[in-house]
């Protein structure tokens, strides 16, 4: 797996040293220690890098038993900022990132060229509508202005949300890029303003309905179970949106990088997510083919 130069020089340098008595050749400081190599009484390092919630989540699983029982030693780095993180995991700034949602990713891949590469499930973090103006779908209003995210990944997904909970009408072939453009039926006549998605519980007294993911909801005091008026529930229609770990293409098949997927999902981490979280982080334990299909 790559590592950052400043921060695991120390740790390539060693590697290599070990690899050149066994006799390997690995074609430069940037190619992964195979788990046939390694010591396996050594706790490989790898750095994750996440943000907001995912930080909190990371760090406590880094101190579990599990991840002691793996072999593996994690090193959580905050990055904020979707596009950051993606490009930090690109550049080998960090070798895994924990953050974004299948079409977050396929978003990310098409608009930049990258080939960066999910390898486990992780969660579904449903979206939400929510309004501080109605009190139900049934009761939101002709012409009410709809704040939706400047982003085509979370832009999309708000809008198959609204289709969910019967405001409007999507074609069959919407897609992760998707806009409001593609709107079929608006029969309601929804106005629609683009926001940060960051900014989604500091807007809620300025429009009548506002789609906000459960990070950001959490983050302003709400509880996207509780509070929205309509939100994702897990299906093959919300199945782009669930959060995923992600690597470059070369670092997939690493076995100490696939342990991840497996401390994620661990009994001791998931009690911990539960309470933390009140359940608003739907574990999703399924494999990459499941999203592709």
């Amino acid at each position: 797996m790559k590592k950052r130069q400043s921060i695991l020089s120390s740790m390539l340098i060693t590697t290599a040293i070990v690899l050149a008595a066994c006799g390997s050749t690995t074609g430069g400081a940037s190619e992964s220690v195979s788990s046939e190599t390694s010591n396996p009484d050594e706790s490989q390092t790898i750095v994750i890098g996440a943000q907001a919630s995912d930080v909190q989540i990371w760090e406590y699983i880094a101190q579990t038993d599990a991840a002691k029982e793996a072999g593996v030693t994690l090193e959580v780095e905050e990055v904020n900022g979707g596009p950051q993180l993606n490009t930090a995991t690109v550049e080998g700034e960090v070798d895994v990132n924990a953050f974004q949602s299948w079409a977050y990713l396929k978003s990310f891949n098409e608009e930049s060229g990258a080939d960066l590469t999910a390898f486990a499930t992780t969660y579904l973090e449903p979206m939400g509508i929510y309004s501080d103006k109605f009190k139900a779908i049934e009761e939101v209003a002709e012409g009410s202005v709809v704040a939706i995210a400047d982003n085509p990944s979370n832009a999309s997904r708000g809008l198959l949300l609204l289709q969910a909970a019967g405001l409007i009408t999507l074609p069959d072939e919407f897609d992760a890029l998707g806009t409001t453009s593609d709107i079929i039926d608006n029969p309601k006549n929804l106005e629609f303003v683009e926001i940060d998605d960051t900014t989604g519980p500091r807007v809620l007294q300025d429009v009548d309905l506002v789609l906000i993911g459960n990070t950001i909801a959490m983050e302003g005091g709400l509880n996207v179970l509780e509070d929205s008026l309509f939100h994702e529930e897990i299906s093959k229609d919300t199945k782009d949106n669930i959060n995923i770990l992600v690597t470059q293409k070369e670092n997939a098949d690493n076995e100490d990088i696939l342990k991840l997927g497996e401390l994620y999902h661990s009994e001791e981490a998931q009690e911990y997510i539960e309470e933390q979280f009140e359940g608003t982080k739907v574990p999703v334990q399924e494999e990459i083919s499941y999203l592709e299909e």
